[in-house]
Parts: C-alpha cells; sequence; structure tokens
C-alpha cells in the first residue's frame, strides 16, 4: 500500500456517534466477555476505520499491531504512519516483522501473518484478536467461488467469532455487516488519510475484476451476499457435526489405516474420505474426493492424493498407497 495525503493521518473530528454505537453493539454481540482486545490493522481503509470506531466504542481496552511482510519498499512506511495515528489515539501499538517462505505467496503470507498476530496476542495477554473483513470481501469471496464451482465449504462465508489458525486464541470480525464505502465515510468524515495498495487496482488479480464487475453491477445486493455467505457458513458447520458424527461411529482403525462403512450422503461421506486421506499423509481436495467416492460406490479401488483405497466385505479400506517399483 502506497500513502497518500498527509504523513501523519491526524484526526481532525470525532467519529460519528451513531457509527460508534453500531460498532460497539456489533461488537458485544461476538466479543470476548472480558480482556482487551487486539486490532490488526495494516494502514488501509477498512483496518484504519475499525482503528477509530473501536476506539471510540471501546476506549482503554485496545491495542493494535501492523504486520509488515517486507515484501513492498512502502511497508515500513505504512507501519510508521499506523503507529503515528495510534500514538495520537493513545492506542498501544507494535509492528510486527515477518519472512514470507516461498511458494504461493498470498497463502505464505497469510499464514506469516497470523502466526505474528498470535504471538503478540499471548505476549501481550490480549483475550481476542479483530480483523477488517467485510461484507464487501464476504461477496466478493461468494461470487468468486462460485466461478470455481465450490463446494459448501469453500462457499462458506468468514465467520464473526472463529479461532486463529492453528491456535485456540478468539478471532473476530466485527465489520462483517459493514460495506466497504461506510468504512471510508469514517474516515472521511474525520479527515484521515489510509494508505492505498496498489494491487486492489491490478486487474490480474481475480478479486480485482471482481470488485470492478460488482461496482457495474448495480442489481446485485452485496449485503444479501454476505447474509447468503454467512448462511453458508452455517450449513458447513452443520455438515462437519454430521461428519463428525459418522467418523465416531462408522471409521475403525486399522492397521496402517481406517475402515469405513459408509452410512452418510454423499456430502458426508466427502468429509470423512478428505480426513482419512490426510490422516495417512495424503493431500486431496474437490474433485479428486469426489472420483475417490464415486470409484468406492461403484466397487472399484482408487488412489487419491497418495491414498488407496478400494472395498471389502466390511466396507471401504483406506491405506497408504504402496511404494512405487522403479
Amino acid at each position: 500500500m502506497r500513502p497518500t495525503g498527509r504523513r501523519s493521518p491526524a484526526i481532525d473530528r470525532p467519529v460519528d456517534p451513531a457509527r460508534v454505537a453500531r460498532f460497539r453493539a456489533d461488537l458485544a454481540r461476538i466479543g470476548p466477555e472480558a480482556g482487551r482486545l487486539g486490532l490488526a490493522v495494516s494502514g488501509g481503509p477498512d483496518s484504519l476505520a475499525m482503528l477509530l470506531l473501536a476506539h471510540a466504542a471501546v476506549p482503554g481496552e485496545l491495542e493494535a499491531a501492523t504486520v509488515d511482510h517486507g515484501l513492498r519498499p512502502e511497508s515500513a512506511d505504512e507501519a510508521a504512519m499506523v503507529a503515528r495515528l495510534c500514538g495520537e489515539l493513545g492506542v498501544p501499538h507494535a509492528t510486527l516483522r515477518v519472512a514470507v517462505a516461498g511458494g504461493n505467496l498470498q497463502d505464505e503470507a497469510r499464514k506469516a501473518r497470523y502466526a505474528a498476530l498470535e504471538g503478540w496476542a499471548r505476549r501481550r495477554g490480549l483475550a481476542a484478536v479483530a480483523t477488517a473483513h467485510h461484507a464487501d470481501d464476504q461477496a466478493e469471496t461468494l461470487l468468486m467461488r462460485l466461478n470455481r464451482a465450490s463446494g459448501v465449504a469453500g462457499l462458506a462465508g468468514v465467520r464473526t467469532r472463529t479461532h486463529v489458525p492453528g491456535c485456540d486464541l478468539v478471532l473476530l470480525r466485527p465489520l462483517l455487516g459493514w460495506r466497504r464505502a461506510e468504512l471510508q465515510a469514517v474516515l472521511d468524515a474525520v479527515g484521515v488519510v489510509a494508505a492505498q495498495d496498489p494491487s486492489n487496482a491490478d486487474e490480474r488479480f481475480d478479486r480485482v475484476r471482481m470488485r470492478r464487475a460488482l461496482a457495474d453491477t448495480d442489481w446485485l445486493d452485496i449485503a444479501a451476499l454476505a447474509q447468503s455467505a454467512a448462511h453458508l457458513a452455517d450449513a458447513d458447520d452443520a455438515l462437519q457435526w454430521a461428519a463428525d458424527r459418522e467418523w465416531d461411529a462408522q471409521v475403525e482403525e486399522r492397521a496402517g489405516g481406517y475402515l469405513y462403512r459408509p452410512q452418510a450422503p454423499r456430502a458426508i461421506r466427502l468429509r470423512i474420505l478428505a480426513r482419512a486421506v490426510a490422516l495417512l499423509g495424503g493431500a486431496a481436495r474437490g474433485a479428486a474426493l469426489a472420483q475417490l467416492d464415486d470409484a468406492l460406490t461403484r466397487g472399484s479401488a482408487a488412489n487419491c492424493g497418495g491414498v488407496a483405497g478400494r472395498g471389502t466385505a466390511e466396507g471401504w479400506l483406506l491405506e497408504p498407497e504402496p511404494p512405487r517399483r522403479s
């Protein structure tokens, strides 16, 4: 993100009390019962708006952190800008510098970001961490994944309250009911200029193309799309609950593998197969798991993600593939 406007985003006016009351109510519905809240603030408009709203709604109960991935020359200046704003507000701030591994850059950056935020929150004794995901993010993700033929798990929107990936630290998203334009209006009303990320204008990215398509489509209800993503998240939770019960009742660990006596519909079976493949050290998703289910259902043997599956008199036996002969 490239900072624009004044060097220090000084606050000219107070945040609108009606917006503050709305944010306070949203946070109260999902927030931790006690303890200080950590905010992940990048310097972009969404997270800066969250910082201003949270400071006005629950003053004295916040800390903020900016993760500097070191991937762009501007990132250090952006972190410094957030630190200056937090200093004006009296909010403790930390800059967390991380190294991003190679491979899928966005995925690795996400992993590094959450790991850094967890470590920071633990050190500071924070009860939860909040991020600035909003309704437009939900709608864009839903439509992109629909375009890729994703199943329920892929279409499920992010939850307002969950956990930081890989640990039990509470992760909050209090802005899922807010539109991007509403958050920008928070900044405009108080005279704060946010950093701008040049990648948000780069049409090589699917999300940028989707965002622009939505901007030109006035008949789609973004708030309704975001709510649909939330409903799909509820459905995903229900399917996982059923899959856990199916696993406990119908899966038996065998020497080096698992025996599955399928009793559930296909959507549940696919989750059982995915879990078994993962536990056996394999990796497979989507179409590969569906092909494995199809083969086992018709009585054929099949391999999937390094796991061999075959039917027996007792059920489906899943084992690691035998080593290939050279």
